[in-house]
Order: structure tokens, then sequence, then C-alpha cells
């Protein structure tokens, strides 16, 4: 994994825009960002096998040009100097690094618990930095299923590391931290499919994860690829946090079931670990009559693990139609077994389904709220709009107002721009 360097020919008209809006957070802030370095980091679309992290199985996705956008440099001391124009109402955010403070409500509802949280772990982990930074963010993901925490959080380190001269060879070691800042410090219950999807995106490829051997590999898509293209649906829902969703709920169902399946299949740490179907029929056996939501979701994961292998042969031909119907089977399982999934999720999956070219529709990320995501063929793209925007407001008039429909590219997920800002 390594960061592209922008170039001029590479800027795109919303890295434009974007620099204008850090630029004025940094005027009104009293940031010094002229000559700084622009550190844009993706969005991303999990193909599988989404809830499959925390399960233990391998997974595939895409980074896509959804961004988050960090202007910075070294302010000469060893404060860290922070806005974020998407949430201006909470102002600077300013601490001395290694001494962020401890977490506590009222930071908790602040976009600062991302940059406290970011240096407890780095300190944590043993990086004594010593170089402070400006910085303004600014970001266009939306607030559910596409991983705007994740892709906040790895620009955070991986910028406070690049403005220390500090370079970590395992990039992986990354994604752990990223996960550590979640996980201890906001106590958000995430997995690491976000953060891997996001550092390791590579333009116009899918990035392929095996935690067996925490390896990854670049799975170009097949000639069939090119007339395909990813939609997202953001339905102008608030989801809340991981930790206050029904994901923990689920994180927790799976892996008490791990322990109860691995007292009597001794080979058993986690759900993905129930490859074999006599192994399947034996847990269902014993426990279908006592435990039948578990039975549901372990169901969910086996047959999502089986789909996968499809899915990736597929995507490496260019089938297209079969990769969007692994990801509609995906999403069904999502709804009925896995039960993670929302109302208004569900009424952009069904209008999405009932369009001539869509190959595939599913929840996306966490769940309950957010947003959900279509792949369809490119002459699919304006009738599905079009049905959104007549269909959507009238079964969901809350968020007439608020939804939103993106057409995406796979791209890289890390990129750095010097230059942009004078």
């Amino acid at each position: 994994m390594s960061a592209s360097k922008g170039s001029a020919a590479g800027v795109e008209q919303e890295d434009l825009q974007a620099v204008e809006k850090l630029r004025g957070g940094a005027a009104e802030h009293g940031l010094d960002i002229r000559g700084a370095k622009i550190r844009r980091s993706s969005s991303r679309f999990c193909l599988g096998v989404e809830h499959g992290d925390y399960n233990g199985t391998e997974l595939f996705g895409v980074g896509t040009n959804r961004f988050i956008w960090l202007a910075y440099q070294p302010n000469g001391t060893q404060r860290v100097r922070l806005f974020s124009q998407n949430f201006a109402g909470d102002g600077r955010v300013e601490f001395t690094l290694g001494e962020a403070p401890t977490k506590t409500p009222a930071i908790q509802q602040s976009w600062a618990r991302f940059p406290f949280g970011v240096d407890a772990i780095l300190k944590r982990d043993g990086f004594r930095l010593s170089k402070g930074m400006d910085g303004v963010v600014y970001g266009n993901i939306p607030g559910g299923g596409m991983s705007r925490s994740a892709s906040l959080t790895v620009n955070l380190i991986t910028a406070l590391l690049d403005a220390n001269g500090v370079e970590v060879k395992d990039p992986l070691k990354i994604v752990d931290m990223a996960q550590a800042v979640e996980n201890v410090y906001i106590g958000s219950p995430c997995g690491q499919l976000d953060q891997i999807m996001i550092l390791f995106a590579k333009d116009g490829m899918g990035t392929h994860y095996n935690p067996k051997d925490r390896t990854i590999q670049y799975v170009p898509a097949g000639a069939g690829a090119e007339n395909m293209r990813i939609v997202v649906l953001d339905t102008g829902t608030d989801r809340p946090g991981l930790e206050k969703s029904t994901y923990k709920v689920r994180r927790a169902e799976c892996e008490e079931f791990a322990g109860m399946i691995g007292k009597v299949e001794k080979d058993v740490r986690c759900l993905a670990d129930v490859k074999d179907r006599g192994m399947l029929e034996r847990i269902m056996g014993k426990f279908g009559g006592s435990q039948p939501h578990l039975c549901r979701r372990l169901d969910y994961i086996f047959h999502a693990q089986q789909r996968f292998y499809e899915m990736m042969e597929a995507w490496h031909k260019g089938d297209m139609t079969t990769v969007g119907r692994v990801f509609r089977e995906d999403g069904i399982g999502l709804r009925d077994l896995y039960q993670i999934s929302g109302p208004e999720l569900e009424t952009m999956c069904d209008i999405a389904r009932a369009i001539p070219g869509v190959l595939g529709e599913r929840m996306l990320g966490g769940g309950d709220k957010g947003a959900a995501g279509a792949l369809c063929r490119s002459e699919a793209v304006a009738p599905l709009k079009q049905a959104v925007e007549t269909a959507y407001p009238r079964s969901r008039p809350d968020f007439a107002k608020k939804y939103a429909v993106h057409v995406c590219k796979m791209v890289q997920g890390i990129t750095v721009f010097e230059g942009l800002v004078s």
C-alpha cells in the first residue's frame, strides 16, 4: 500500500471545490495551510462479505469517489490545531501531541473524538510524535454505509505520521490502529473491513483480503465490467454510531454463538470457520430449536461465504450479471437472516430491484439506516435515478428533501496532492 501522489492533470473539479472549502475554513479559524499537502481518502463499497470482517470471512471491495480531504502541514509547535467544515459548530479542535483528553460525554458528541482518539492510540502504540500541525477537513461522504468514520480516521493517522516523517512499514498496522481508535477510544465495535478497503484501494481494481494470513491481493475486473456502474442510494436517514445500533447486537450475537459452537466443534473460533455443509447441519440440528435467531446469523454467513468465491470468479471474468446476482442474494440474506437492514434501506432496494438493467441491490455498511447500494448497467442509471426521485419521496416523505443518489467509480484509496493550496 502506498498513497498515490496527485498531479495537476489528476485533479478533478470536486478536488478544486474542496480546496476552496478548506481555504475558507483555514481563514475563518486562523489556521495556516498555505503550501499544505492535501490528503484525500476515499469511501468504500463492499462487495462481500458485508459484516464478514468480525466473523472471520474473506473480504472484497473497492474504493469509491466520495472523499474526505485534509489540508495539513507542520506548524512548528507540538500542538495540533484542526477544523472541520462539516462540523463547524464544534469550532477549532486543539491539543498537544500525546496529551489528548480522556473521552467525556461532550467529546463523544463532537467530531473531536476522532483526532483525540488518533492521538491516544498513537501514544499507546509507542509513537512519540513531536511535530504538531494545522489542518482543515472537508468531506462529502454520506453519514452511513460508505465508511465516513474509517476514512477520516485513516486520513488523520497517516497525515500525523507524515507530518512527523514517520513511515510505518506494515500498512496493516495503520488498519489496526484505525480500528483501535473506534473500538478503544470512541467505543464503536467496528471490524476492519472499512479501513482495509479504503487504505488499500486502487483505481479500477478490487481489493481481496484474506484474514487467515492477512494478505492483500488486487483483482482486476474483466472486460464486461466496463458497462457496470456503482450507485449509492443515500436514504437521508441519520444513523447513530455503531455502538448505538443493531450492529453492536449482531456482533455480540455472532461472538456468543461462535463460543457455543466451539464447545462442540473444536475447530470453530468464529462463524467463518463453519464452511462444511455437514458441520452446518450438525450445528443447526443441535441449536436450531433453542437458538433459532443465532442459527439465522450463521446461515447468512455460511451462504455468503459460498457465494463469495462465485462472485470473485465472476468479477475476474467480467461477468457482472453474476456479481450483481450475488450482491442481491447477499442483500436478501442481510435482510431476512442477519436482520440488519432497515425500512428506508429496503425501500431503496425495492425501487432499484424493479428497474431493468439493475443487476443487484442491498443495504450497505453497519445497518439500520444510512445508504443502500446498487450495481447496474450504464443504461439503467438514468431510469434508476428517475425511479428513486419519483417513488422514494412518496414512500418516505420524512426524507423527501434529504435523500441522494451518487453514481460512483472505483478509485485510489489515499491520494496526496501538493501545490493546490497557495
